[in-house]
């Protein structure tokens, strides 16, 4: 049992050991976002669905669990395939403990996370000796059970680094409100970097005060990346010559 992280969805990015598990197993559980790029070189007749998507299809997360432990039992080499890496916002660490629980051996191969991709393949510098010491990540899709958030946006704001958001295009006004409120300057440079990687890939730019509109007006939507910090503006020069 293999628990593998796809990467951002570059299959060119995918590990050497990535592609070695992919192609030995017997099934491949994946979710939506390795992205068709990916999911197409696994032969239909042994990968499975188990994609959720806001608004869309779902798998519930037991439903996987419980998959993952009966496909082992009988005996098949099974990779679960999942979006970036397994264990940033991926859930990974619920399907390791629900496999340690029932005595299933498993490894973990990590991903290339779209949290330090994304802002590296739109030309934006996560760290800067000038801009950034730090960079905080971010889930912008928190469990909808809890009762409050347990994500400190006063404290994010009072770092003074970047604040890379995944999952976070369905809240991107919320909490770009809170930093607001929180004490962040309204004109931080903040950037959206929409399917990293892949063919279509689009990045908008704006400000705190203006990126919800911006990306309205441009119509962004999921899986893409926020990226809040003085480093956007980092993007400018390098962008005329980047390939």
């Amino acid at each position: 049992m293999s628990l593998v992280g796809s990467g951002p969805g570059d299959p060119e990015l995918l590990t050497v050991k990535a592609r070695r598990r992919i192609d030995a197993a017997d099934v491949v559980l994946h979710d939506k976002l390795p992205g068709p790029e990916i999911i197409d070189t696994i032969p239909e007749a042994k990968r499975e669905d188990v994609g959720k998507r806001a608004g869309g299809e779902r798998t519930s997360q037991e439903y996987t669990n419980e998959r993952l432990v009966e496909l082992a039992r009988e005996g098949k080499d099974v990779v679960r395939l999942k979006g970036g890496d397994p264990f940033v916002f991926g859930r990974g660490g619920e399907e390791t403990s629900h496999l340690a629980a029932n005595g299933i051996d498993f490894e973990v191969v990590p991903g290339i996370s779209s949290a330090l991709a994304a802002p590296e393949l739109a030309g934006i510098p996560t760290t800067h000796r000038e801009h950034a010491s730090s960079v905080s990540f971010v889930t912008g899709h928190e469990d909808p059970t809890k009762e409050e958030s347990a994500v400190n946006w006063e404290a994010l704001a009072a770092t003074g680094g970047t604040l890379v958001v995944l999952m976070g295009v369905g809240k991107l006004p919320d909490y770009t409100a809170a930093l607001r409120e929180a004490g962040m300057e309204s004109d931080v440079p903040v950037a959206l970097v929409e399917r990293a990687s892949r063919p279509d890939q689009r990045v908008a730019t704006g400000t705190l005060d203006t990126i919800v509109d911006v990306a309205e007006r441009k119509g962004i939507e999921p899986p893409a990346v926020t990226v809040i910090g003085q480093v956007v503006g980092e993007r400018e020069q390098p962008r005329e010559v980047e390939r």
